[in-house]
């Protein structure tokens, strides 16, 4: 995985090159993603990262997302939803909620995207899922107001309900969790993400 070969932009999102993924990461190049979350009504979904994960393991995140390799189009990114949580659409289902720039950075890890962001809305339930156990352990949604709130920081956790597999086995999930449980994006990415999403309700 950390030889494949993305292409590189510049702050301006113009096309200067590629780079293997291990070389994007280690020096902070931007790089294109492709991001794509679940509404049912009023929950949003989160995708249960795998503990096996090298980064951000066992915290919630985008309801699936991954890099667009250097030979693929943003259409191509919707492989991702059937590989990591087993939801199969057209493209063309999906609605688009523009390029939103997300940021990460940690000790030797420096993570610029441009995100290909999309919007699936539908109704869905725990059998619709079925994931790729080395992404992904398990699903869960909240309430997208709830979570505007702890992002905000005018609340210190909101209810998730959904499941994860452990050991073969699904497990119930229906607790309460703090922003420390979610990966660490900026709370303004997020804020971005709800307010894109809001345009489309």
């Amino acid at each position: 995985m950390e030889s494949e070969r993305l292409k590189i932009f510049n702050e301006k999102h113009q096309y200067i090159g590629e780079k293997m993924r291990s070389e994007v990461h280690e020096k902070g190049y931007w790089h294109e993603t492709f991001h794509c979350w679940i509404l049912d009504g009023n929950s949003l979904y989160f995708q249960l990262r795998s503990e096996d994960k090298k980064d951000y393991p066992g915290l919630l995140d985008i309801t699936a997302a991954g890099h667009l390799l250097s030979e693929e189009t943003v259409r191509d990114g919707v492989r991702e939803m059937q590989e990591e949580i087993g939801i199969q659409v057209p493209f063309e289902q999906l609605q688009p909620l523009g390029v939103i720039e997300c940021v990460a950075e940690r000790a030797g890890f420096i993570d610029k995207e441009f995100a290909h962001t999309f919007l699936l809305k539908g109704i869905f339930n725990e059998d619709d899922f079925d994931l790729e156990d080395e992404e992904v352990s398990g699903m869960v949604r909240t309430d997208i107001e709830s979570f505007r709130s702890l992002c905000r920081g005018e609340c210190d956790e909101v209810r998730v309900e959904g499941f994860k597999i452990l050991g073969g086995d699904k497990i119930k999930i229906d607790q309460s969790v703090g922003i420390q449980s979610f990966v660490p994006h900026k709370a303004a990415f997020y804020l971005t993400v709800l307010e894109r999403i809001d345009q489309c309700r």
